[in-house]
């Protein structure tokens, strides 16, 4: 197969690269290059996909199948209008977060999208889900249903994850920073978390382009209690000491964020039942057409192993920790503390 990425600098499009590669696909990524290289083997195309002639090199040629990662509506409309006659398949990933929030559903025919995002470029962080609603049209507009698959992926982790979302709890159990080594937790153990690694969605990504899998499919990984996720995290990391729950109603009085960024708690939803249906998809569809996922063990073991200091992009730093953990202690309510 002859395999064109669209993105292959960055996480999950690097690993697209990497594992069509080592499947023995022929493949060429298009990036500028600033998320890093392109893996071994793969012939890189630099070009920046804010200019209207960024695939002018690769439109000349033909393609089996595309893998697009684009989140700007602009990127998809410019690769469809320019690939849709040289590429036989169009990969699509787009995201969970183009679910409209708490519509209830857990497939992807009964949840409803959110609104289309009517502008060609995100504004913030709010925009994501309708920009990839709007890619999603766009595909199927310059494709038809036949020719495209839409890749709803769900929360991404694994080794290489910069958001911190999937490394923060091995590393913070591996290096507590705290006396007795206690560390600060939700008071969350039943919300639901759903992860899947970030080779197993390549892997299947690259399946899916080359057997022309078609439709609209969630990706994602089982659905684990928090309380599970945090364990296995204890476990591969080797921690001892105990834990420290924490209400979600003190954590946001401290101004504790969920789900990530600066001084977050990483996979907490904040307490915030709505909010669960978004890790509670089935995932029948993609593993029926052969998505499979390694044990959530092995995929923070990997990633620990891959750390060389405390992820960047999410979590508490030490020094937050430790004062999290005092001001718990100074409360009259205290709340229980688990051993290990």
């Amino acid at each position: 197969m002859r395999l064109l990425v669209l993105g292959g600098t960055g996480f999950l499009g690097a690993t697209v690269c990497r594992e069509a590669r080592a499947a023995g696909h022929e493949v060429t990524a298009v990036a500028r290059g600033v998320s890093g290289r392109v893996p071994e083997g793969v012939r890189w195309v630099q070009a920046d996909r804010d200019r209207e002639d960024a695939l002018a090199e690769v439109r000349a040629e033909r393609w089996d199948a595309v893998v697009d990662v684009a989140r700007q509506p602009h990127h998809v409309r410019r690769a469809v209008r320019d690939l849709a006659p040289v590429a036989g398949h169009y990969v699509f990933v787009s995201s969970g977060s183009a679910y409209a929030e708490a519509a209830g559903g857990r497939d992807e025919d009964d949840t409803p999208l959110l609104p289309a995002l009517p502008a060609d470029e995100m504004q913030g962080p709010q925009d994501y889900g309708p920009a990839k609603v709007a890619g999603e049209q766009l595909v199927v507009a310059a494709f038809g249903a036949e020719r495209s698959l839409l890749v709803r992926a769900g929360l991404i982790g694994g080794p290489g994850d910069r958001s911190g979302r999937s490394g923060y709890w091995p590393w913070r159990f591996a290096h507590p920073g705290t006396p007795g080594d206690r560390v600060l937790v939700p008071e969350a153990d039943d919300q639901p978390v759903q992860l899947v690694d970030v080779r197993d969605l390549a892997t299947w990504v690259a399946h899916a382009a080359r057997h022309r899998v078609a439709g609209a499919m969630d990706a994602v990984g089982p659905t684990t209690p928090l309380g599970d996720v945090l364990a296995l995290a204890r476990a591969v990391a080797g921690h001892r000491g105990p834990l420290v729950p924490a209400p979600a109603p003190w954590l946001q009085q401290q101004g504790v964020q969920p789900w990530a960024g600066p001084r977050s708690l990483p996979l907490w939803l904040g307490g915030e039942p709505t909010a669960y249906v978004l890790m509670q998809r089935t995932g029948a569809r993609a593993r029926a057409h052969g998505l499979a996922t390694r044990p959530l063990a092995q995929t923070l073991a990997d990633e620990l192993a891959t750390l060389e200091r405390p992820p960047s992009g999410a979590g508490l730093t030490d020094e937050e920790h430790r004062s999290l953990l005092d001001a718990l202690a100074r409360r009259q309510d205290v709340p229980r503390t688990l051993e290990g």
